[in-house]
């Protein structure tokens, strides 16, 4: 991974055989970065993909081995119990074209993946929502 810093934006190419998410995790503790938002493009050779059943509180994971295009990568960052908390979905395409998103648990990188984060002055906790099953905005 590399990157670069231009005021509150942060450029990152994160290299082939990456895991994204923990790249992604890595990268705001070092930079102490509690609040922003994310956004990228790339390619990933294995990605884990969710989907939160608001039914019975759980996730539903998938896992997708192949070749990817990261069509859409978008998230934020913010805090739970001091410590970084990612929240990131994925859109990803196979060569027939077929789009699956949801909740992006994690991804290698085949190729690249171009991400940059917008950091914001501050900082927002997450709390354990019982009634949802979900880890929400604290404010």
């Amino acid at each position: 991974m590399n990157y670069v810093k231009f005021n509150n934006y942060y450029i990152l190419r994160i290299d082939k055989n990456e895991e994204i998410i923990e790249t992604l995790k890595n990268f705001c503790k070092k930079n102490q970065i509690k609040l922003g938002f994310i956004t990228g493009i790339g390619a990933v050779n294995n990605a884990v993909i969710g989907l939160f059943n608001t039914d019975n509180k759980e996730f539903i994971k998938k896992e997708f081995s192949g070749a990817f295009e990261i069509t859409a990568l978008n998230g934020n960052i913010s805090q739970m119990n001091d410590e970084v908390y990612l929240h990131v979905h994925v859109t990803i395409a196979d060569d027939k074209f077929n789009n699956y998103g949801g909740h992006f648990s994690s991804g290698i990188v085949s190729g690249t993946c171009e991400i940059v984060i917008t950091e914001i002055e501050g900082k927002v906790d997450r709390k354990f929502n019982s009634d949802i099953g979900l880890n929400l905005f604290e404010f």
